[in-house]
Parts: structure tokens; C-alpha cells; sequence
């Protein structure tokens, strides 16, 4: 039997409660659930609603749900809309009468929505860890690296030498942001909305600040009618989720390109690879490509969900369960996907030789020579026109650039140690650039910010 059947004069129909149920997606809430529901339980025994033994009778039988969902032995019923009437109908099933006591001063939707706080808290807490492994092993990779060097890129099209060291922790600083908007929205989402009742609170003397405190949330809702209706923090977490999938998409991106035999920058380990059905020789970066690919399905996930928010009248509506699919899916996702692109980073080798050689070109240090100019008082603009018709030059002429500059009276033999594998790199001195001790500056500072980002995460996991 449905929580609201007495209202009813008949039955529901069955085709519509195969529309409205949520029990076969919102079942992953149920260790939630019996933590907000135990909460609450507290909350009643200190109000003076239930006695002790009545509150220890509850708690006893809610552990014991919990214990046969987590054991998958519970037994659900055609009645069961969702996981919380599930829940509630076994604790009454064990409590008898008292259990018809536990949904005092309670609607299923302030429970709701507390329920959802609390699983998101665990699940951002643990995709924050996740990708901070992954930050890890960009780290290391790094470290690894040592002097190599690569072609940066802009437009697809070489630009500048950088450090391969360089290169990784680009990706790692925006896993950094990645990781401080989680915790941002951490802070956000752990506000407890028990006590908010249907939407306006409830006559029962209820603290709902005494119930925000058993469940280690900070604050308690300020207006109960926002507190049933807010999604802010689905939402919130679903963008901070999809950035994630951006930017793993990105990764995937350029490992797929840098590991084809037309750059070769890139070698793939054979276990995070695949092979074709059909062509012998190859090996395809499926991990890099469905890293590409996710980001899309996350990216729908958020905007299906905003879609869903925009037209909803205060306070609670059914609307709301759509909430549900969408965080899970985007949950699920980017937890697969954080593993599987630390595997993969973790393991592609590095073709060294191929990649200097690249970034070996003289063009590359085009703007290096016009710096060299700008040092000695000529305006950059100047030299810029300088060095790009040297450019064209030797490409038109197929003349060495070297053999250009040497008899370029602004340039002259002093200038053609800037051709020299590397030299225009270690030129590179700001603060944060590709050059060999703004890099060693940077990776310190990647480091010493990873120890602080864990120190964030051991603070919410504790």
C-alpha cells in the first residue's frame, strides 16, 4: 500500500504507477535514507515524540533494513513506490505500531531531498578523490619526463617548444579547478532540509538544527518552502561533473591524435588499447576516444536537467524525480572515466626522439628570434615583420634559416645559437612558462597544492 492510498477511493491504476514509480533507479539512496531517517529518529526521541525505547526500537529495525538491502535479501512489494515507502513499510513491518511513528514531522519530501544531499556529499567526495589520483599521476608522469620537450600547439599548428613536464600539468592544473569547484559545491549541497516538512515546516516541536548536527551538516534550510524545491545542488554538481568530462575529453582528444603514426608522439600500453575486428595491425585508443565521447552524454545530462528545472512553480513537484537519472548517470560516467584515463596516462611511453625532433624545427623559435630583436630596442611589431618574412623566405627559397639570419645585418652569428636543439626553450624564464626552472617552480607548486586538495578531501571523508 502507497503512503497516500487512504485518500484514494480506489485503487491506482497500475499503468500509472508504472509511470510515477522510481524505485528501480532511486534504490541506490537507500543507505541514505536510513542515515537521514535515523536522524530524524533522534530528532523525535529529543522532541519528546517517541520515547527512548521507542527511538531504539526504530533505529534498531531501520539498521536491520539497511542490513537486508545491503545484503540484497530485502523483499520489495508492489506497493513500494520508492525506496523511502520501502523503506518505511519494512521498519513498520518489524516496529509494528511504533514504526507508523517514524514519519512523524516528516514529508517524503524534505526526506528526499535530505537523501539526495547525503548521497551526493559521498559520491563528489569520492569523484573529487578520483581525479586528484589522476592529478597524482600526471604528477609523476612529470617528474618522469625530466628534459623532454615537445611542440606545443595552437590552431593545430606548431607554435612554440615546451617541456613534455610542461604539457601534463597543463591537463593537472584543470583538474585542480575541477576538484576546488567540487568542494565548492560541496559546501553548498551540506545543508540539511529536515524539518521543511511538505513546505511549510511542521507544528511538532522539531530542532532542526539539532537534526542538521547529527548528520554532520553545518546549517539547516533558512526558508522551507526553498528547502523541498531546491535542485541547485544537482545542478551545481552536474556542471562541475560535465567540466570534468571536458576536460578528460580533451585528453582523450590528443591522445588519440598523438598516438596515430602520423605524429607518433604517443604509444599506447596494449591493456588500455583495443584491436579491430578486422584489421590485424591495428590498435585503436578506445579509452582515449569513449573519453571523447562521454562528455557528451555528460554535457546532456546537465542540460536535460536545467530543462527540467525551468518552469517548476514553488514549493515540491513530481518534476523532481527526474533529478535522479541524470546525477546518476553523471555520477557513474566520470567515475569510469577518471579510472580508465588514469590508466591510460599512467601507462602510454613517450616517443622522446620523435617529439624533440618535432619541436627541433627553426620556425619554432620564431618569436624566441623576435625577442632576441625586442631585447636589443627594436619595437616587436618590427621585429615581428622581420623574422615572418624570414620565415617566408626560406620557405619560398627552401634556403635554410640559419644561412638567413647569418646575413640578416639584425641578426648575424650571435643569433644562430637560438637554432640550436633546445636552446630556444630554456629562454623561456616567466613565471609559469614552458622553460626548465619555471617548470621546476610549477611542478612544486602542483605538488604542494595536491597536498592541500587531499587535506580537503580527508576533511569531508572523516
Amino acid at each position: 500500500m502507497t503512503l497516500w492510498a487512504t485518500r484514494m477511493g480506489a485503487a491506482p491504476a497500475d499503468e500509472m504507477m508504472a509511470f510515477t514509480a522510481s524505485l528501480h533507479f532511486d534504490r541506490r539512496l537507500a543507505a541514505s535514507d536510513i542515515e537521514g531517517s535515523i536522524a530524524h529518529v533522534h530528532g523525535l526521541e529529543k522532541a519528546g515524540i517517541v520515547t527512548p525505547e521507542e527511538s531504539a526500537e526504530l533505529v534498531e529495525a531501520l539498521r536491520r533494513t539497511g542490513d537486508e538491502l545491503a545484503e540484497s535479501v530485502f523483499e520489495f512489494q508492489p506497493g513500494d513506490e520508492d525506496i523511502h515507502t520501502a523503506i518505511e513499510r519494512r521498519v513498520r513491518e518489524l516496529a509494528g505500531d511504533v514504526g507508523a511513528k517514524l514519519h512523524s514531522g516528516r514529508s517524503r519530501n524534505d526526506q528526499v531531498a535530505t537523501a539526495l544531499r547525503l548521497y551526493a556529499r559521498e559520491q563528489l567526495t569520492l569523484i573529487a578523490g578520483l581525479a586528484l589520483e589522476l592529478q597524482a599521476t600526471l604528477l609523476r608522469r612529470a617528474k618522469e619526463a625530466g628534459p623532454s620537450y615537445m611542440p606545443g600547439y595552437t590552431h593545430l599548428q606548431r607554435a612554440q617548444p615546451v617541456l613534455l613536464a610542461h604539457y601534463l600539468l597543463a591537463h593537472g592544473w584543470a583538474l585542480t579547478r575541477d576538484v576546488d569547484r567540487l568542494f565548492a559545491t560541496l559546501g553548498r549541497l551540506n545543508v540539511s532540509p529536515l524539518g521543511a516538512g511538505a513546505l511549510a515546516g511542521s507544528s511538532l516541536p522539531l530542532d532542526p538544527d539539532e537534526v542538521a548536527s547529527t548528520l554532520a551538516m553545518p546549517a539547516r534550510f533558512e526558508n522551507s518552502l526553498d528547502a523541498v524545491s531546491d535542485r541547485d545542488f544537482v545542478a551545481e554538481a552536474l556542471f562541475d561533473i560535465a567540466l570534468i568530462g571536458v576536460h578528460l575529453s580533451r585528453v582523450g582528444e590528443e591522445v588519440a591524435l598523438f598516438s596515430t603514426e602520423e605524429f607518433a608522439f604517443f604509444r599506447l600500453d596494449d591493456a588500455w588499447a583495443t584491436g579491430s575486428s578486422m584489421l590485424p595491425q591495428k590498435k585503436n585508443p578506445d579509452v582515449a576516444e569513449l573519453a571523447r565521447g562521454k562528455a557528451g552524454r555528460l554535457i546532456g545530462d546537465l542540460t536535460g536537467f536545467l530543462a527540467t528545472l525551468k518552469g517548476l512553480p514553488l514549493a515540491y513537484n513530481r518534476d523532481l524525480q527526474e533529478d535522479k537519472e541524470p546525477f546518476f548517470d553523471a555520477v557513474d560516467q566520470v567515475s569510469l572515466a577518471l579510472v580508465a584515463v588514469e590508466g591510460l596516462l599512467g601507462t602510454v611511453s613517450f616517443d622522446v626522439q620523435r617529439m624533440q625532433e618535432a619541436a627541433d624545427s627553426p620556425n619554432l623559435v620564431a618569436v624566441t628570434l623576435a625577442e632576441w630583436l625586442v631585447a636589443r630596442g627594436v619595437p616587436f611589431r618590427h621585429a615581428h615583420g622581420i623574422v615572418a618574412a624570414l620565415v617566408r623566405e626560406s620557405l619560398e627559397r627552401k634556403v635554410p634559416l640559419s644561412e638567413l639570419l647569418e646575413a640578416h645585418p639584425s641578426f648575424g652569428e650571435d643569433a644562430l645559437e637560438l637554432l640550436e636543439p633546445g636552446s630556444g626553450l630554456a629562454r623561456y624564464t616567466t613565471a609559469g612558462g614552458a622553460g626548465p626552472e619555471a617548470v621546476a617552480r610549477q611542478m612544486e607548486r602542483f605538488e604542494s597544492q595536491l597536498l592541500i586538495d587531499r587535506e580537503r578531501l580527508a576533511s569531508w571523508t572523516s
